[in-house]
């Protein structure tokens, strides 16, 4: 008996060899989508195990198919870019406090890259603190978020979600933030590089696969939230 974890990063099982290999003569599943025998720990790809490998032509094929049952679709453009302003916007609204508080024009000022003689030390450290609060938690909450479901709160809200490349398997802590967000956010740092990173990350995204570049380096894809339409 074995269980597989379909398109939609949910598991299906367990199912009988048999019943494997139904789903790869449909088309539902080849020889990189994740399995695990009855019993085991560990998931393996589908063309690991003796009793697919080389039985089937369907499990052999060097050309990628749908990764299991019910694989998700692509997330459009317009979706992604309408969860990445609902994420602006919710950073704003979360330092909306800490600015009011330190008041417009020492906010103006700081800006600028200027530090006033004339400031109040008790609103200052207040309007520091509302700000460091608001941001430390906005990251956990983020960073939960697309560790457990591959979703920020833009994402939610816009019903898309990141899942691995081949396997639309869950993205998890790895690829959904140490390497689509960290990595990319500290090679936008490298001087000179970091100047055009942004503008060719966002280019990629209108690949076929509408994939933007920390997609590439992560190897992630964005998809659809809910099931796909039949």
């Amino acid at each position: 008996m074995f269980t597989i974890i379909g398109g939609d990063g949910r598991e299906y099982g367990p199912a009988t060899a048999e019943e494997v290999r139904a789903w790869v003569a449909a088309g539902r599943a080849d020889e990189d989508t994740k399995v695990r025998a009855q019993g085991a720990d560990e998931w393996k790809r589908l063309g690991d195990f003796p009793e697919f490998s080389g039985e089937d032509p369907a499990v052999s094929r060097t050309e990628p198919g749908p990764a299991a049952p019910n694989a998700p679709r692509l997330a459009s453009r317009t979706a992604r870019l309408g969860a990445t302003l609902l994420d602006m916007l919710l950073g704003l609204i979360c330092v909306l406090p800490g600015c009011l508080t330190l008041g417009t024009d020492m906010v103006t000022r700081l800006l600028r890259g200027e530090w006033p003689d004339d400031f109040e030390v008790g609103r200052v450290a207040g309007g520091f603190a509302l700000l460091a609060v608001a941001l430390f938690a906005l990251l956990l909450v983020q960073t939960w978020m697309l560790t457990t479901r591959g979703q920020t709160v833009g994402k939610r809200l816009a019903g898309i979600r990141i899942v691995r490349y081949r396997d639309a398997a869950p993205a998890g802590f790895l690829h959904a933030v140490l390497l689509r967000c960290w990595v990319t956010n500290l090679i936008g740092l490298i001087p000179t590089v970091g100047t055009y990173f942004p503008l060719l990350d966002i280019g990629f995204i209108f690949g076929p696969e509408r994939r933007c570049l920390h997609d590439l380096i992560a190897d992630t894809k964005v998809v659809l939230a809910g099931p796909p339409a039949d």
